[in-house]
Parts: structure tokens; sequence; C-alpha cells
């Protein structure tokens, strides 16, 4: 099996865990940098060039709130999960024990 096909597969499985590990994360308060440290210590792999732009478009969604925190040297832009963000983190945490159940029994052969 050709290894860039299994790895295109692979980054598509888990486009879809990036935003539910965002809005997980991000109940508390974090930076882009600081948060991508703490998906690659989780195992979730993104890249900067993927959570960036990834971040703007949950703002502008309504599921995240941000404000800058220039009581640094450096100046952060802060994230935050929203009301809206949490009732949709919840619905997708369901919604991802709903396929991990059903695909453990249809691998495990109990859908028969």
């Amino acid at each position: 099996m050709d290894d860039e096909l299994v790895k295109q597969h692979v980054q598509e499985l888990r486009r879809g865990t990036v935003v539910l590990a965002c809005l997980v994360s991000l109940r508390d308060p974090g930076y882009g940098y600081g948060l991508l440290e703490s998906l690659d210590e989780a195992g979730i792999a993104v890249d900067a060039n993927t959570l960036y732009p990834l971040l703007r478009r949950l703002e502008k969604q309504g599921v995240l709130t941000s404000e800058w925190n220039t009581d640094e040297a450096r100046p952060r832009k802060f994230y935050r999960t929203s009301a809206d963000g949490e009732r949709l983190a919840e619905a997708l945490v369901a919604e991802w024990h709903d396929i991990d159940t059903a695909l453990t029994r249809f691998i495990t052969g109990g859908t028969r």
C-alpha cells in the first residue's frame, strides 16, 4: 500500500477531531502556540498553518471568542470556547461516542 495514500486518509480522519479538540481545550482560555503544544502533547498533530486559520474560522462562526492580552512584552490573542461552542462541543462529543461505538461493533463483527 502506498504510504502517501495512507497519510492522506489519516489526515482526512483527523481533520474533524482537531475542531473538537480545540473546542474542548479552549474551555480554559489559551493562545495559538500554547494550543499547538497541548494538542501535540495529547497526540493530536496539527500544523500551525492549519490551526490559526481554523481558530479564525471558529471565531467567525461564534463558537470561539477572543481577546488580546497586552500585559506581557509580547501581545497574545487568547481564545475561549463560547456558550455556543460549548453546546457544539457537547454535541460533537456525543456524536464521536456514537461513531466510536458503531465502528467498534462493525470492526469486531457485532453488526450481524
